[in-house]
C-alpha cells in the first residue's frame, strides 16, 4: 500500500522501535508482531508473521512478510491473529529442529558405515 504516514512502530529481535520522516536508511528482520502507523489522527495496525523491513534513502518503508492481517481493532489482532502467528512460528521451529536431527542422524549413520583403512571410497 502506498500512502504518506506520520510515523510507524515495529518490533525486531532488539525490541520495539519507531520510524519518523527523514529516518536513516536501514534493514531489519521483523519479529512476529504488530506494526502500527499514524496518519493524521488515525492509527492503523497490521499483525505480521515476521518479515523484513527496509527504510530507503527517501524514508520509503517497505515490508516483506509471509503473512499479514490488517485491522483497526488492536485487541482483536493481538488476541487472535498474533497468537495464531506465534503458534505457527513455534510449530515451524519444532519441525526445523526435528528435520535437523534427522539429517544429523543420517550423516552420523553414513559416517559410522564407512570402512576405515586403505580405500577411503569403499563402504562396508
Amino acid at each position: 500500500m502506498d500512502e504518506v504516514i506520520d510515523g510507524l512502530r515495529a518490533e525486531d529481535a532488539s525490541g520495539s522501535f519507531g520510524i519518523l520522516a527523514s529516518h536513516a536508511p536501514f534493514v531489519t528482520a521483523l519479529a512476529v508482531s504488530i506494526v502500527s502507523w499514524r496518519k493524521a489522527d488515525l492509527e492503523q495496525f497490521c499483525a505480521l508473521r515476521g518479515g523484513v523491513m527496509t527504510v530507503g534513502d527517501t524514508s520509503d518503508i517497505h515490508i516483506a512478510t509471509r503473512e499479514a492481517v490488517t485491522g483497526d481493532d488492536l485487541s482483536t489482532l493481538d488476541a487472535d491473529v498474533l497468537a495464531r502467528f506465534q503458534s505457527d512460528a513455534d510449530i515451524e521451529r519444532t519441525e526445523h529442529v526435528e528435520t535437523m536431527r534427522l539429517q544429523f542422524n543420517a550423516i552420523r549413520h553414513m559416517v559410522s558405515r564407512l570402512k576405515p583403512g586403505a580405500n577411503a571410497g569403499e563402504f562396508r
